[in-house]
């Protein structure tokens, strides 16, 4: 059981030093982050699907 949760506690140090190398690797960003980290729905540009021009009336 002790060697066990030793294998358990080595598995969890590695994760946290890969996660920490992870973190300082990262500095700030500059500019707006991407639509998907907001957790906003991308707003698409131009005409919906299926519209077509209408035919000009004289």
């Amino acid at each position: 059981m002790l060697e066990e949760l030793r294998t358990e506690r080595a598995a969890i140090d590695e994760a946290i030093a890969v996660l920490a190398r992870l973190s300082l690797g990262q500095g700030k960003r500059r500019g707006r982050p991407p639509l998907w980290m907001k957790g906003l729905e991308v707003k698409r540009r131009g005409r919906p699907p299926g519209s077509k021009n209408k035919p000009k009336e004289e």
